[in-house]
């Protein structure tokens, strides 16, 4: 598995596993968005010439955001959303970020505990977050990117 910036041929196959799998897909428009922002930083995870991971954060002052992070299901439970946890925290740590925050479903129980392995604190919850089905969110934190490790 490696790890490269989005490009724009990545996006319809990006677009197809959210229209698959994500509850509230982002559009194509989306994607395309993250190509020309200053802020963003979007990484592909492929493996043998397929993505299986994708995601991405928004620079917020000192704030890496975590806007999206997506791992095929058939690929879930190697290691692949941690490290490409990973990737995203320490290239917003060279950035100049120093804390994270993200949104999670509060059905979504392997991402809470990935995310609360990675250091990350449920801090409170907002109500009908999600468009699809008003499911809530659960806001979660990681005040201090420095003991973040490196990817592997």
């Amino acid at each position: 598995m490696h790890f490269v910036p989005l490009d724009a041929s990545h996006i319809p196959a990006i677009v197809e596993i959210e229209r698959e799998h994500q509850g509230s897909p982002w559009s194509n428009r989306s994607f395309e968005n993250e190509l020309i922002n200053p802020h963003a930083i979007f990484l592909v995870g492929i493996e043998q010439g397929e993505i299986l991971a994708y995601g991405g954060i928004w620079m917020v002052v000192d704030e890496a955001h975590i806007t999206n992070v997506m791992v095929v299901p058939e690929a879930r439970r190697r290691g692949i959303g941690r490290n490409l946890m990973l990737h995203l925290l320490n290239a917003g740590k060279e950035k100049g970020m120093s804390c994270s925050t993200l949104e999670v479903r509060v059905s979504n129980h392997g991402a809470i505990a990935l995310y609360m392995s990675l250091g990350y604190i449920e801090v409170a919850v907002r109500k009908a977050y999600y468009p699809n089905n008003q499911e809530d969110a659960v806001i979660m934190w990681l005040y201090d990117l420095s003991g973040v490790p490196k990817p592997q």
